[in-house]
């Protein structure tokens, strides 16, 4: 094959999936990783993907460009399944709080994993997501509580000034936060504004914050940052953060927790 044709097979390969991975794309073409490297490079210089650590996701598109809970629930679904086990290690043998689920798919992973535990342990549950709640409200003994406002039918989730309102008088002991970017500059970021708000009310809340954000989020910058680093207690994603960004981290003193 030549490397026209990979560099398309590539594209296709990145359109279907959002994210490729060097060693990957190595078995797939029967050629070596240095080749694949050397592919990516120049699909780079040409717009169509970003590098990032072992591999690449599809181009940056524009800081406002969100796509609905339908089309993104499946994708890099088992990454986020992975990037939920791994978060639950947030909870000792005797925990007993209070938790704040944020919306979204990496989080609607969290909720799908913890499930299980809630019938056996004392867990209090908070959320505005409308999916999350439909999940728990299904587990037998769950105490749950749901967080009303206007909801965004993009997202599924209540948002606005009520919904503010009624997570600051909250004070849960762990909050999993949903993020569409974690940038060293920016912090953590997301689309809307209204979203923003929402967001930054958990994180002002919580005691402690875990994000959960998988590796196409890592370095991206949307349109509203609703957290500092210095905000967040824990980063759980899939991928090593490149240098620069794990830096700021350990700057900030988030730990790093990887699937």
């Amino acid at each position: 094959m030549y490397a026209t044709e990979r560099h398309e097979a590539i594209e296709r390969i990145l359109a279907e999936e959002g994210r490729v991975s060097v060693v990957d794309l190595a078995r797939r073409f029967d050629v070596t990783t240095e080749t694949i490297r050397r592919d990516l490079d120049q699909l780079e210089t040409t717009g169509a993907l970003r590098r990032v650590h072992g591999g690449a996701v599809a181009a940056e598109r524009p800081s406002t460009t969100e796509t609905a809970l339908s089309e993104r629930i499946h994708r890099h679904a088992p990454e986020k399944a992975a990037i939920a086990r791994r978060a639950l290690a947030a909870f000792d043998d005797g925990f007993h709080g209070s938790v704040f689920l944020d919306a979204g798919t990496t989080t609607a992973a969290v909720a799908a994993s913890l499930a299980p535990r809630l019938s056996a342990t004392p867990i209090d549950v908070v959320t505005h997501s409308l999916p999350i709640a439909n999940t728990l409200a299904l587990t037998p003994q769950t105490s749950l509580t749901l967080i009303g406002g206007r909801v965004r039918g993009l997202t599924a989730a209540a948002v606005g000034a009520d919904t503010v309102r009624a997570i600051g008088r909250l004070r849960p002991d762990i909050a999993f936060i949903g993020a569409n970017g974690v940038s060293a500059d920016f912090g953590i970021s997301t689309p809307d504004p209204e979203e923003a708000a929402v967001k930054s009310a958990i994180v002002r809340a919580a005691r402690r914050v875990i994000v959960v954000a998988d590796a196409e989020k890592l370095g991206r910058e949307l349109l509203v940052s609703f957290a500092r680093l210095d905000e967040i207690d824990v980063l759980v994603t899939d991928a090593v953060p490149d240098a620069r960004l794990q830096g700021a981290l350990a700057e900030a003193h988030v730990e790093v927790w990887t699937a």
